[in-house]
């Protein structure tokens, strides 16, 4: 009898470790058998409806990120098009050492596919041509480019800093010419001949032929980058005069150093002479990144419709940012929050959704996905890995986040903005209490010991990168 009760005891015993094993085992998160990369250009976070827009409309983004984790700090390496591209497929500053996030996957056996636009391409130029840009062709199995007529679209055209309006065919900015900046069209077709929707329809036919092997399918879309071209009825969707342009307050850039201006100003580009068209830059910008959200949408539903979300890590972001007037700057190029930040977004199956404050650079998405996969995680990247953000919001991976422009480094923090340049020129803001940076305190006495803290941590982070000012 004695030993009966004993043979039970381990027998019970022996079926509580297995169903703690189990339930252990079915508590990890999937495995990550497929990456779906898509990338925006020129796409600030905060055109977004998930990130506060109010005005411009975003449901299919805005759904993604209601399934993800959105980073709210993210921050790009490089101010504009082909470094950004470049860093964060190497996870390198500066540089390309080493294996790329699309030659690492396809070395580990995963089908690869560039669609559009991943390392640079000139907008308009390339798109115009159909031609490959500044690829790296190791990184793909396919690669496929997405053609388009860009500001030759039939329809209403407008270049907004000459105050040209048009239908007319003939002399658009275009390719290499000097306004094609502010030129935005009003495609009079359906828009399944746009650079964007040739691209999601590629995506969705990849997505079919490809959904039973690991696949790394990277699409590039190509808007808000100018020349901002979308279907008129996207255009119709907002009305300029209702727009409220950026606060500028007086005398904003008399304390920013003239060396991080952009090329674009109100004071030396026509466009600040046109108010009105000024609205209608936005609502260009707006019009064109409702039509790449529409795209984005026809994506994941086909990813849906093929029940590869259960193992099919997703992320969502852009290049870099974009002035649209604030501090009456436009474009790119700058160290500012408008160009630095950007959208980031990573679904990732059996990973929790939500919102994170973390500190990110887009460098952390190759060791990332890396992780996610099961893979190695490259020597050669200087990115970290957000796996452990994923698991918990709350995590920090990075103290700050460096940005590389073309001529000086910005340093993110928690609290601060500092930025300093080739000149010696500095700025410094607190971004808790004036996230707009309208006010550099660099040379305010009272912050003489947070600069120094910021200007140690600086030449600390470009020691330990061997990054040179």
């Amino acid at each position: 009898m004695r030993h009966h009760s004993l043979y039970s005891f381990f027998l019970i015993t022996l079926l509580f470790i297995s169903c703690q094993s189990t339930e252990t085992k079915d508590s990890e998160p999937n495995k990550i058998k497929n990456v779906l990369f898509i990338i925006a250009d020129d796409l600030k976070a905060d055109a977004l409806g998930c990130y506060g827009n109010t005005v411009c409309q975003t449901p299919n983004i805005d759904r993604l990120a209601a399934q993800a984790l959105q980073f709210e700090s993210a921050y790009c390496q490089g101010t504009w098009c082909a470094p950004s591209r470049r860093s964060f497929m190497f996870s390198r500053y500066v540089d390309t050492a080493g294996v790329n996030m699309g030659e690492h996957f396809k070395r580990n056996g995963y089908y690869t596919a560039r669609i559009g636009k991943i390392y640079h391409m000139k907008v308009p130029g390339d798109i115009i041509a159909g031609t490959d840009g500044l690829d790296h062709p190791a990184s793909w199995t396919e690669r496929f480019n997405s053609q388009g007529q860009e500001a030759h679209t039939p329809g209403p055209y407008a270049c907004l800093n000459l105050d040209i309006f048009t239908d007319a065919p003939e002399n658009r900015q275009s390719t290499a010419m000097p306004h094609r900046m502010f030129v935005t069209v009003q495609d009079s077709t359906d828009g399944t001949e746009q650079p964007d929707h040739k691209s999601a329809t590629k995506a969705i036919e990849l997505l079919r032929k490809h959904k039973d092997e690991p696949f790394f399918l990277a699409v590039g879309l190509i808007r808000p980058h100018y020349p901002m071209v979308a279907p008129d009825t996207y255009f119709e969707q907002y009305d300029w005069e209702d727009i409220n342009l950026p606060e500028v307050t007086e005398n904003d850039v008399a304390d920013i150093p003239k060396i991080g201006h952009p090329p674009h100003t109100n004071a030396n580009n026509s466009i600040g002479k046109y108010p009105d068209n000024q609205k209608r830059m936005w609502e260009g910008y707006y019009a064109s990144t409702s039509f790449m959200d529409a795209q984005v949408g026809r994506i994941l539903d086909e990813l849906d419709r093929l029940g590869l979300r259960e193992t099919t890590a997703i992320v969502f972001t852009s290049d870099h940012g974009y002035h649209l007037g604030e501090h009456t700057f436009w474009e790119k190029s700058t160290l500012h929050e408008n160009v630095a930040r950007v959208p980031l977004l990573v679904a990732a199956p059996g990973y929790v959704a939500g919102k994170t404050t973390a500190l990110t650079e887009l460098m952390d998405l190759h060791p990332t996905l890396s992780q996610l996969a099961g893979l190695d995680v490259s020597a050669t990247a200087q990115g970290k890995s957000l796996v452990p953000v994923l698991q918990n919001p709350n995590q920090q991976v990075r103290k700050a986040a460096l940005t590389v422009g073309r001529k000086g480094h910005l340093l993110r923090s928690e609290n601060w903005a500092y930025m300093r340049y080739q000149d010696g020129s500095e700025e410094l803001y607190d971004m808790q209490n004036d996230i707009m940076q309208f006010d550099n305190l660099a040379e305010d006495s009272k912050y003489l010991e947070i600069l120094q803290e910021q200007q140690m941590a600086l030449e600390a982070h470009l020691r330990t990168y061997e990054l040179s000012e």
